[in-house]
């Protein structure tokens, strides 16, 4: 868990040290403007950018219950980042396993991988598609209920 919040707490004290030089040299506009901006980048590099996670085996039998897709991710990937943004609000309606948080789920990750952590993975119906494009995932989407 702590591995997920190391590149975001690494944006805050990097932000917080450029602009504490920034402050001291009398920039303070531009020395809040840096802080509030390193803080929005390790918020969006957090776990807290995307939705819930659950375990592997609880995702593969909600997966097998309602036929969603199963998103592979980890935090500080931008390609995940790409992925979550881009399905907006549909992202609640897939099931999310952070593989720095389930060792199940990195190994189901490099399984179908041949042995690489290589994320997004999402395992739709059954079959592994690493970072699919998030219209053609929008499309595997069951009818909403």
């Amino acid at each position: 868990m702590m591995r997920a919040w190391m590149l975001p707490m690494s944006f805050v004290v990097s932000g917080v040290l450029v602009s504490t030089t920034l402050f001291v040299d009398g920039s303070r506009g531009v020395a809040v403007a840096l802080v509030l901006l390193f803080v929005l980048l390790a918020g969006l590099h957090s776990p807290l950018a995307f939705p819930r996670s659950v375990g592997a085996a609880e995702a593969q039998r909600r997966s097998a219950v309602d036929g969603r897709p199963v998103v592979y991710w980890r935090a500080g990937c931008t390609y995940c980042l790409r992925l979550r943004f881009r399905l907006g609000r549909g992202a609640r309606r897939l099931h999310w396993v952070d593989i720095w948080r389930d060792p199940a789920g990195a190994a189901v990750v490099r399984t179908a991988n041949e042995g690489d952590e290589t994320v997004p993975t999402v395992v739709v119906a059954g079959r592994p598609h690493v970072n699919p494009d998030p219209k053609w995932l929008r499309g595997q989407l069951p009818p909403s209920a």
